[in-house]
């Protein structure tokens, strides 16, 4: 427990330090673990930065979250790798917080440690049928087609049904969409799963419905992304033209916010400019609103198996400060399908010895200060520890939003350090990275340094070099700690 406290003796601000310097440990190796070490960086210069990250791979979501046919979106790579290269960084994968070392461990070997692992799990809705086969969240599908480690063996079966239901409207949902839709083709020059190309060639999905609990005004994609899945080509749209009408509080909400207007505008320019039937064998994309899942339903003929979802219609209420929430009007209906994709949102999970808000599924902090409890008391302070990122704010934005979260993270980690919040700390030497080696090696854990890293990124590449790909994958923890280290 570490206990903010009023100093009556100012000490020395570590800055004027040349003797020991500051250690720094961000676990996380995504955008919001790249930007605050960047940004430590630059705006400490006695700082020594170390990035753990559990898996052997660094760049988090930009690697296993960005969509294979988005590769503008991953250039951002080539920034964090300049700070993985900078002498005073280094990256060590295959570190995993809490079993290869404990949070109190790290906070022992470094006067700072920034907490920016993410969300790695997953909301639930808790409705009957939730376990049932063919039941995945989007997280999970979008690690499958990635190539992530953990979902290698997800194996989705895209072969015995021509339906597939996704629970949510925005970007991850309209990504999960497409990935099902595109021509397997179109597909095959990109960076996808080798393992998810070979499924996708011989997929029977041909219709795939895009469900919200709301309205097309408060549908939560972007129009970029939105343009994008209907842009496929030979693709048959589907939207009821009611779903469209629009009330007055709609209308204020579009006059008011310029991407809810471009989104409402795509959605009914695709109504109007489409055929009514699709064409035997085309692919549809069925956008549903104001529905709420209420059970999934089992298969009689495959018990155990997902063979439908019981929608309950859905009107919108308003409620304090002019908010609307879609319940619930007591009429249901069914929707057949054999497999469900649930992208209804991301959820992070606490390790041994970190403050958690489980209500909002963050670290209780104050601009990245970690509080000691969810209280909210700004002098109950986790004395040098932080956190950035969607374990901070929850998950939400894109990859830059995630720049200005580490801004305010190192921002408060220098204010703490000018003012002498950390000095009692920092001004005594700390083991750092050679101590958190020398434990780990103890361990006898693999750890997978950032050269190591470009054995592998040189070994995908090549792979991907001969099917005519950026890279192929290695999608197994096995063969990236042998691609790294022999």
């Amino acid at each position: 427990m570490a206990i903010f406290q009023a100093r009556t003796m100012l000490y020395r601000s570590f800055s004027t330090l040349s003797s020991h310097p500051l250690r720094v440990c961000v676990v996380g190796s995504g955008p919001a673990g790249f930007y605050t070490a960047e940004k430590m960086l630059k705006a400490h210069q006695e700082a020594q930065v170390d990035i753990i990250d559990r898996l052997p791979t660094p760049f988090g979501l930009v690697r296993s979250g960005v969509a294979p046919d988005h590769p503008e979106t991953k250039i951002v790579i080539n920034q964090f790798s300049r700070v993985a290269r900078h002498e005073r960084c280094s990256f060590l994968g295959n570190v995993t917080l809490g079993s290869a070392v404990s949070l109190a461990e790290l906070r022992e070997l470094y006067h700072v440690v920034v907490l920016a692992y993410g969300a790695e799990s997953d909301r639930v809705l808790g409705i009957p049928g939730e376990d049932l086969f063919g039941v995945h969240s989007a997280r999970e599908f979008v690690w499958w087609y990635n190539g992530h480690p953990d979902c290698k063996n997800l194996d989705p079966d895209l072969k015995n049904t021509d339906t597939a239901v996704i629970l949510g409207q925005g970007n991850v949902a309209l990504d999960v969409a497409r990935i099902l839709l595109r021509p397997a083709a179109e597909l095959a020059t990109t960076d996808i799963a080798s393992h998810t190309l070979a499924a996708l060639e011989e997929s029977s999905i041909r219709k795939v419905y895009l469900v919200g609990r709301r309205g097309p005004v408060q549908a939560a994609c972007t129009a970029k992304e939105l343009r994008e899945v209907l842009g496929i080509k030979d693709l048959c749209i589907h939207l009821q033209e009611a779903d469209l009408l629009k009330t007055p509080e709609d209308e204020e909400v579009l006059k008011n916010n310029r991407i809810q207007r471009r989104v409402y505008e795509l959605l009914s320019k695709a109504v109007t400019t489409q055929p009514s039937y699709p064409r035997s064998g085309q692919r549809e994309l069925h956008f549903v609103f104001f529905r709420k899942p209420d059970r999934f339903l089992d298969a009689d003929e495959r018990k155990g198996h997902v063979s439908g979802v019981q929608f309950e219609k859905t009107v919108l209420k308003g409620v304090s400060d002019g908010k609307r929430i879609a319940v619930g009007t007591g009429q249901f209906e069914d929707l057949k399908c054999g497999m469900v994709l649930k992208s209804i949102g991301y959820k992070s999970v606490p390790v041994d010895g970190l403050p958690f808000d489980h209500h909002k599924g963050v670290v209780p902090n104050i601009r990245g200060r970690v509080l000691y409890d969810t209280s909210g008391d700004p002098t109950l302070l986790e004395e040098g520890l932080y956190v950035c990122g969607w374990l901070k704010r929850g998950p939400t934005g894109i990859i830059a939003t995630n720049l200005y979260c580490a801004e305010d993270t190192v921002a408060s980690i220098s204010e703490d350090l000018d003012q002498g919040v950390l000095a009692s700390k920092s001004s005594l030497p700390k083991p750092g990275r050679e101590g958190l080696l020398h434990l780990l090696d103890n361990r006898n854990v693999k750890v997978v340094q950032f050269s190591d890293w470009e054995k592998i990124d040189s070994t995908e590449t090549r792979l991907g070099s001969l099917k005519n790909k950026p890279r192929d994958k290695l999608a197994m923890s096995e063969e990236l700690l042998k691609a790294a280290l022999e």
